[in-house]
């Protein structure tokens, strides 16, 4: 299991959580393959953390469905299914529409202003072809406006969902294009208007679109 050896622990997180967020992020980027057992104690030397912080994070991730636990087998990176993102995008999309409803009435001068930052990082990054930097912009593009609405419940739920999205964008499933900049535009237009159904509509079809673009591009699944 190749672990790499230069890892910097960050000091401001507990041992589970630590181990959680590094496991998860060496699954979403490919370090940790598809069907690859899991040993717990290489894990651990490598994050820096005793056995035990590492099974509870190893348990968190089976429930998120990053790994599959057999007790007395072995714990396994879990695969994606062809096709992964007409189930995940979906309800994504959904909860992502919700947001844009609650962020509509109480979204400031000064959110928009980020946000409108934030799309132009967005549109730098697909012009010059950096796919990886132009997901992170977008996930924080959506981030803020989810984080407007002040509710626990939503983030918990569309947090994990994100995780998976990046997952799939490392597996070549998601591909971001310019489409996306436009929908951004119009999204923050809505939001701007206070437009609560436009504002809906639009972060929803942002998230059904690539749904349709997949499908296209690979017929046979």
């Amino acid at each position: 299991m190749p672990i790499p050896a230069n890892y910097a622990a960050p000091v401001y997180l507990s041992a589970k959580d630590r181990a959680f967020q590094q496991i998860q992020e060496w699954i979403i980027d490919g370090t940790l393959q598809p069907g690859e057992k899991i040993n717990d104690m290489e894990l651990a030397k490598a994050i820096g953390v005793s056995r035990t912080p590492v099974r509870e994070a190893l348990q968190m991730l089976s429930l998120h469905g990053f790994v599959s636990m057999k007790p007395g087998v072995a714990t396994t990176i879990c695969d994606t299914e062809p096709g992964e993102i007409a189930k995940l995008f979906p309800p994504l999309a959904a909860l992502e529409g919700v947001a844009a409803e609650l962020a509509a009435p109480v979204i400031q001068a000064e959110d928009l202003v980020a946000l409108r930052a934030l799309n132009e990082e967005f549109a730098a990054a697909i012009h010059s072809g950096d796919s990886f930097a132009a997901l992170k912009v977008d996930e924080q593009l959506h981030d803020r406006i989810v984080r407007l609405c002040d509710n626990r419940y939503l983030e918990s739920a569309i947090a994990p969902m994100q995780a998976h999205v990046r997952h799939l964008f490392f597996q070549q499933a998601v591909i971001l294009t310019e489409k996306s900049i436009h929908e951004h535009t119009e999204l923050i237009e809505a939001l701007e208007r206070h437009d609560v159904d436009e504002a809906s509509r639009v972060a929803k079809s942002n998230w059904l679109r690539p749904i349709q673009e997949y499908a296209a591009a690979h017929p046979e699944q």
